[in-house]
Order: structure tokens, then sequence, then C-alpha cells
């Protein structure tokens, strides 16, 4: 088979450093202190694809867009279809999926942004696999995890895998660092699908009670605070609840620090998380699981990196849901960068799902 491979070198980097996306961000996030994310992701999937690999025939992009990270993942055999410049934009990824078009499936590395750039470059003329790398992931073209990918690249290319129709989402990122947050719909993608390996897009998931549980929600968990504890605060109208509540202005989609009924940082960077957290012996992160696609950790809070949630237990996260949120989901997924601290992560968590009402909910390494 002839398989395509792109690698969004940039794809993931805004994460970190609270920037909500790289789109014509890159410089900035270099001046905050990102590094890159996309291309390490892509040499870790190679390393554990190589055996399935091995016997094709691979095409790829010049420099940091596949080439530069299929070498160092130790492969020799492969084609370069579209050489860019240094400075690598979207045009070159759809100039490169272009070339690809005739590949039995394309593989790229990136987010929500690179999805749609394929989309344009392809449309449904070959099946595509996202490796998810960006810092926003709500289209469900992507896979799970690294390890997830290996699985569907091995039922693809063992003719078991299924070929749908999936949706191609992406946000504003002007708009969603304004904290103004809706997604779109821009397309389809053709993705080989198995077992439960590929994520669903996000959606927003609603009852007729959601309103008055998250009312319950945060006014328990205002009840239950302990005073010596910082509190992380994650992303999502559940969790900021909490800062309504408060009469304290939060950022609905970033981090924000609590601390005896003060807000003590806001929009907080991976770097600021840290700093924090080192002069905290007792900390809490609050997070609420993506809509219908069930990830804690990994998707919309990049800021919580390996390095910090290296030093983070189950017992230090505290998840708050909505019944009818749940009711969406059989688990919750962990893809934290890391395959060590995502199953270390792995378990049952206690939910918060109204005023004084826990769930015991399982979470898993995606």
């Amino acid at each position: 088979m002839r398989i395509g491979f792109i690698v969004n070198p940039i794809a993931g980097m805004g994460g970190s450093v609270g920037l909500k996306g790289t789109d014509g961000l890159y410089e900035k996030a270099l001046e905050l202190g990102a590094r890159e994310v996309a291309p390490r992701r892509a040499v870790e999937f190679l390393r554990k694809c190589m055996d399935l690999l091995s016997g094709h025939e691979i095409l790829t992009c010049g420099g940091r867009m596949g080439e530069e990270e299929l070498i160092e993942a130790g492969y020799r055999n492969y084609s370069v279809s579209y050489a860019p410049g240094n400075k690598t934009d979207r045009k070159d990824t759809i100039e490169c999926a272009r070339r690809m078009v005739d590949s039995s499936i394309i593989i790229f590395v990136g987010g929500d942004g690179t999805a749609r750039d394929v989309m344009d470059a392809v449309d449904m003329h070959v099946p595509v696999l996202g490796i998810p790398s960006g810092v926003k992931m709500y289209s469900a073209v992507f896979t799970s995890s690294i390890d997830s990918a290996r699985e569907i690249l091995d039922a693809f290319l063992k003719g078991r895998a299924s070929i749908e129709e999936r949706e191609v989402l992406d946000i504003d990122e002007e708009k969603y660092r304004m904290n103004e947050f809706s997604t779109r719909f821009y397309g389809y993608l053709k993705v080989p699908v198995f077992g439960k390996f590929v994520q669903n897009s996000k959606a927003e998931i609603y009852s007729t009670d959601d309103e008055e549980d998250k009312q319950g929600i945060a006014e328990f968990f205002i009840d239950n605070m302990e005073e010596d504890a910082l509190y992380l605060l994650g992303p999502g109208t559940t969790v900021k609840k909490i800062c309504e509540l408060l009469s304290k202005e939060c950022t609905l989609l970033g981090f924000d620090a609590l601390f005896r009924g003060e807000i003590v940082g806001k929009d907080l960077n991976s770097f600021s998380i840290e700093n924090l957290l080192k002069n905290h012996r007792k900390f809490y992160i609050v997070l609420s699981p993506i809509g219908n696609q069930g990830f804690i950790i990994g998707r919309g809070n990049l800021q919580l990196t390996p390095e910090i949630l290296r030093n983070v237990k189950k017992e230090n996260i505290i998840i708050l849901a909505t019944p009818a949120k749940l009711s969406n989901l059989e688990r919750f997924l962990i893809d934290a960068g890391d395959e060590k601290i995502s199953r270390s992560l792995s378990g049952y968590y206690r939910v918060i799902t109204g005023y004084g009402r826990i769930r015991m909910f399982p979470a898993e390494y995606a």
C-alpha cells in the first residue's frame, strides 16, 4: 500500500502556554516558551508502528512536515512528494495532501485546523486518520491516542477496519481566546474505524435540568472547599459556575487559580501552574469531561503538561459533570501525552453530579 504521512510541526504548541491554539501565533508561542508537540508525537507514532509500516510505500513532505520525523524514528525507505520552505503554513499542508490523493490512506499529525486543511485538499477521495496533536481536537477524525492509532492502522492494513464518514469541526480561535466558544461543522472525511479507537466529535449535551444541576454542583463544591487548598479551575461552563456563585471573574476556556475564596491567577499557562503548585502543598485540579468525547485530560486543557501531571495523583483531581453529560458516556478518557502518566491516572473517580450527589465513574488511558 501507499501511505501518506503529514506532520503539522506547529500544531499543539499554543496549548501549554495558554494560547488556546497556534493559528497565526507561532512566534508568540515560541516567545512564551512553547515547545514543539507534533514532531515528538509523530516520532512516537512512527516508532510504535514500524513493524506495521515496513514493506509499504511511504509518501511524505520534506523537512519538519514528515521527513525529519521519519529519519529520527529510524525509517529509510520513503519518498518526498513536496518540499516546503523553512516556515510552513496551511498552504503547505494542503499542497502536500493533494499530492497524496492516490494513496491508500493519509495519516496526519495535528489538530482540527490540520484536519480542515487535509479535507480541503482531498475531500472524500481517500481515507484519512488523524494522530491527535493539536490544542483543539473536536473533530471525529482523530484516534484517541497514539496506541489507539496503532490498533486502527493494524486493522486497516489487514482489511478489518470499516470506512466511515466523520465530521470535521473547528472553532474561531480569535473568539475562543476571548472566551467565546462555538464549534462549526466544515464537512466530512473518510476515516477508518475499528472498535472504540477513534474519538467522537465534541457535542454539547443539555437537559431541562442542566442549569439546576450545574448550580447544585457549584454550591456543593463551594460548601466543601478546604481553606488551605489551592484549586485550579479548568475550562468549561460547569466548572466556571463556581466563579459565578462566588462573584468572581474567571476564564471560561482556560485555567484559573482559586485560594481561600479569591482568584489568585487567571488564564494560567503551564509555567504559571507549575509555579503555583510549588508554593501550595495541598492542591486540587477541577475538571469537567468534554461532551460526547469523555476526555478529562488531553483535550482542551493542554496547559496540564506531562511535567505537571507527573506530580499529580488521582486524589488531586476533582471531576464535575451533570447527569446529562454522564448519560452519554461509558467512561472518561485520558491522553496525558505520556502513556505511563495516563495509566497512573486511570481508575475510578468520584464525580460531583449535583448537590450532595456523588457518582463513581471509570477513567482509562485512551
